[in-house]
């Protein structure tokens, strides 16, 4: 079983977002040490509680702190750019930092419609565009524009020996066949879907093996994961996820993450309470042994052998123990 991480950069309550996207290059350290296969971090834009608009500035920090680790978007949100100015940043990250480099792409608008306008202009009209998007994109990292093309004679230059590997991110059927279709890896993100999840992952295979039958498809599945010592403190870590989210969905508070003890005190209506059950649907929570036997679970459910974990805590340094953690039980004790 592989191991990577997603990273919101979530802001905590009584924290600031310079402090929150410092704690993601520490997070990003971590995981290079302890043997995580890629850190990803995500894109979103005035979007309360979380510090980051634009992955590659990020990237190109955290490559530079780390030494092993593939890095990426997940995702850059492709409908809000054009593919040129995409493939240029990329191809410079993964000239900066050889064969570390993943470009995960998505079609969420990362944020309300006043800011995509603001970013974009007519984001609808840009999804519809977003096939062509795609094929733009991808054209540029192969090359293969017909040289009489209006880009046949330009590069997304500088041109790394080793290519950035895009990927495809989403939480639908839809993704999973435009991944499969254009033969890329598909990530599927089970902690911000109620979809039927190994159905869609099916899918992927099933088109992907259709289109492609001289490739192997690649996979992972996203999830929520909160380990800690104890399953106690497991679950206490994990009220404060919870309660975000009820007030994001309720669009009260700032957006930071609460803390545990304003968790517990927070009077829960029943409709609330109804909420949390269902929240509880999409994250793991427990002890290492606990959590590593769900994450097994799904394996054999899903078929798929690398997880992207995604950990929202209250403490970072909370945070940082249940990555910690989670390798120990399933990385290292397997070394």
């Amino acid at each position: 079983m592989k191991l990577s991480i997603l990273d919101q950069s979530p802001i905590s309550r009584d924290s600031t977002p310079q402090e929150a996207l410092k704690a993601s290059v520490d997070l990003a350290k971590l995981g290079d040490e302890l043997g995580y296969t890629r850190y990803w971090i995500a894109e979103h834009h005035d979007f309360a509680g979380l510090a980051c608009p634009n992955p590659d500035v990020m990237l190109g920090i955290i490559g530079s702190r780390t030494e092993r680790i593939r890095i990426g978007a997940g995702a850059v949100l492709l409908p809000h750019y054009k593919p040129f100015r995409v493939a240029e940043t990329y191809n410079l990250l993964a000239t900066l930092y050889p064969g570390r480099v993943d470009l995960g792409i998505g079609r969420a608008p990362g944020g309300s419609a006043e800011a995509s306008m603001a970013l974009s202009g007519n984001f609808l009209e840009n999804v519809r565009q977003m096939p062509e998007k795609l094929d733009e994109l991808l054209r540029f990292f192969r090359n293969d524009f017909a040289s009489d093309d209006m880009y046949g004679k330009i590069r997304p230059t500088p041109v790394p020996d080793r290519l950035p590997q895009p990927w495809m991110l989403g939480t639908s059927e839809k993704s999973a066949k435009a991944a499969a279709e254009n033969g890329l890896p598909y990530t599927f993100g089970k902690f911000m879907s109620g979809g039927d999840g190994s159905s869609i992952i099916k899918t992927y295979n099933d088109a992907f093996a259709e289109r492609h039958p001289d490739k192997t498809p690649e996979k992972i599945v996203t999830v929520s994961v909160i380990c800690a010592e104890t399953s106690e403190e497991a679950r206490d870590l994990a009220l404060s996820t919870q309660l975000s989210t009820i007030l994001r969905d309720k669009g009260e508070g700032d957006g930071k993450v609460p803390t545990v003890t304003e968790a517990k005190n927070y009077a829960y209506s029943d409709e609330e309470k109804e909420k949390i059950a269902d929240i509880k649907q999409n994250l793991i929570v427990g002890n290492p042994r606990e959590v590593r036997e769900q994450l097994e679970q799904l394996q054999a459910e899903y078929n798929v052998h690398e997880w992207m974990i995604v950990t929202i805590t209250h403490s970072y340094e909370a945070r940082k123990k249940s990555y910690e953690l989670l390798a120990r039980e399933v990385l290292l004790a397997t070394e």
